[in-house]
């Protein structure tokens, strides 16, 4: 094998004192050679996020490499002068964020950002420079380069923004591309046109790629070589067959044990009542015309037919542009429909008015993706909880007492309700959000996307959960996902959504065993890591801890 692009050799970042360990990253070694895609893997707080920081120079300055190097291009970058290791930046190393929009200037074509690139580390004057960044877009896949390089980052789709990061990563063709988490928001069929392109930029840019993620079936698709970090701490390595089908050491078993399965445990029939029936519901978006562009309406929602029986989890897959988000807006009436009926317990919500419609509000209630942005920073947990039942007049003192009794439900310390957000992790903000949801007394739980941004043990804690609230409380669930694994888990029934309409149904057997829709195919299709059996953990051989 020839010599590492990058080689990381006993790496210890310090965190400040007082935090939960002495360490973010402690002892740390690997390395990346020339074509080889390496999956850092791990949950939050583990170090992999660290790790690529550290290597870019990009580490906040509370946080400082004590001891260890990190060797590239024959010099430590860790010795070198903050202007020398910039002007390393873009040049010989780059990397792509997980969140595009933030990585883009809103207020900038996205032909300009890339050409600041070349404007920056070359002398090439301003028609080569956009010669080049035209030829990068075609090598990225994306439609109609000339409309792409004038247009702004809100006018292009995630994965199409997601590839303009890409580009400018691969500007000046560097050496070592560090992709933190770049696929966890896209779509099915966008995210496997990225990992495909990553593929192909191994092979044509001769570049070592460090892909820091903690989806394993992402992993299963692209990764060369596996390491796995818990606490800062490398535990295993090894090649992705190997870790992926014979993991050795506890904490890999663990959260491959935690990887949702394409089947579910058998549980009893829901009831035979149809507790929630949408019949006929059309949403119409007219979007205004310009002097440039002619109006136009675009149908969001064509004629959504389904029911709902109590006790049942409906799962609802789709891309984005499915209309799954304008069907939830629909049903919990953040938006009217055109036409149609939502029908709870025989009670029309989609034709009350406003006024009628505030008693039958806490009949349905959602849990959003980001648990993160659906809390309210500067007040307690307590205050956001009880905010509900208290609008619909209920007493304070008992709404409290609600409160502590659903925070056991989901399996958190009631003195939890006198703290603020931002002293909880993220699967501990989206049980406080599943409980928030549970304090009125709904019928109908909406999921949308509750799991997705969530480590996969944190996932599974999360998805049992909503199965035990669902079981107990007799509470009918709509699970939103892109997520064919999840969905194949928790749901009892499925419906598939195309460009506003509903192109397949069935129970899970029939819907990813036998799929009649070629959308619904072509979903399968692009489940990464559709090829790798998830092995049981319980058959492995033993391991010493």
């Amino acid at each position: 094998m020839s010599d590492p692009i990058l080689s990381i050799r006993n790496l210890t970042v310090d965190l400040p004192k007082g935090g939960d360990r002495q360490y973010a990253v402690e002892q740390l070694s690997l390395e990346v050679a020339p074509r080889e895609i390496v999956c850092i893997v791990g949950e939050s707080g583990s170090g992999k996020s660290i790790t690529s920081f550290a290597t870019m120079g990009l580490l906040p300055k509370v946080l400082t490499p004590s001891t260890g190097e990190i060797r590239f291009g024959g010099q430590d970058l860790l010795a070198l002068p903050a202007s020398e290791h910039a002007k390393l930046r873009g040049s010989q190393m780059a990397m792509v964020f997980q969140e595009p929009m933030s990585a883009l200037n809103p207020c900038y074509t996205v032909g300009t950002q890339i050409e600041e690139m070349f404007e920056t580390h070359t002398e090439l004057a301003k028609s080569e420079r956009k010669a080049r960044v035209m030829k990068l877009l075609e090598e990225v896949h994306l439609p109609d380069p000339a409309r792409v390089y004038a247009s702004y980052p809100h006018q292009l789709s995630g994965g199409q923004r997601q590839r303009i990061v890409i580009a400018m990563a691969l500007a000046l063709d560097p050496k070592l591309l560090i992709a933190d988490e770049p696929t966890t928001a896209l779509d099915l069929s966008t995210q496997a046109q990225i990992l495909h392109l990553f593929k192909e930029l191994r092979e044509h840019h001769d570049a070592g790629i460090m892909f820091v993620t903690h989806d394993f079936d992402v992993v299963a698709e692209i990764a060369d070589r596996v390491i796995v970090m818990q606490h800062g701490r490398i535990v295993e390595e090894g090649s992705a067959e190997e870790v992926l089908n014979r993991p050795k050491h506890p904490y890999t078993r663990l959260l491959i044990d935690a990887v949702p399965r394409r089947s579910r445990d058998a549980r009893g029939a829901p009831a035979e009542d149809v507790l929630l029936s949408v019949n006929a519901l059309n949403k119409i978006y007219h979007i205004p015309g310009n002097m440039f562009k002619q109006a136009r309406d675009v149908h969001a929602c064509k004629d959504i037919n389904f029911s709902v029986r109590k006790g049942e989890t409906l799962g609802i897959v789709g891309e984005s542009g499915s209309g799954k988000s304008t069907l939830v807006k629909c049903l919990i009436r953040l938006e009217d429909p055109n036409s149609g009926e939502v029908l709870i317990n025989g009670t029309d919500l989609a034709s009350c008015s406003r006024k009628e419609l505030h008693p039958y509000r806490k009949m349905i209630q959602i849990v959003f993706q980001d648990p993160y942005g659906s809390l309210n920073p500067r007040r307690t947990i307590g205050d956001q909880l009880i905010e509900g039942p208290v609008n619909f007049g209920a007493d304070r003192a008992k709404s409290m007492e609600r409160a502590k009794e659903l925070m056991r439900i989901v399996r958190l310390d009631p003195d939890a309700l006198n703290r603020y957000p931002n002293q909880f992790s993220g699967g501990q903000r989206q049980r406080i959000c599943i409980a928030r949801a549970l304090m009125v007394e709904p019928k109908v739980l909406i999921a949308d996307e509750a799991v997705s941004a969530l480590d996969v043990s944190v996932q599974k804690e999360v998805l049992k959960l909503l199965n035990e609230i669902r079981d107990t409380l007799g509470l009918t669930v709509l699970f939103i996902t892109h997520d064919l694994r999840v969905a194949a888990q928790v749901c009892d029934n499925l419906i598939v959504m195309q460009k506003g309409e509903i192109v397949e149904r069935g129970n899970v057997e029939q819907v990813f065993g036998a799929p009649s829709s070629d959308y619904t195919k072509m979903l399968l299709d692009a489940q990464p890591g559709k090829d790798w059996d998830v092995p049981d953990i319980s058959t492995l051989p033993p391991v010493a801890v």
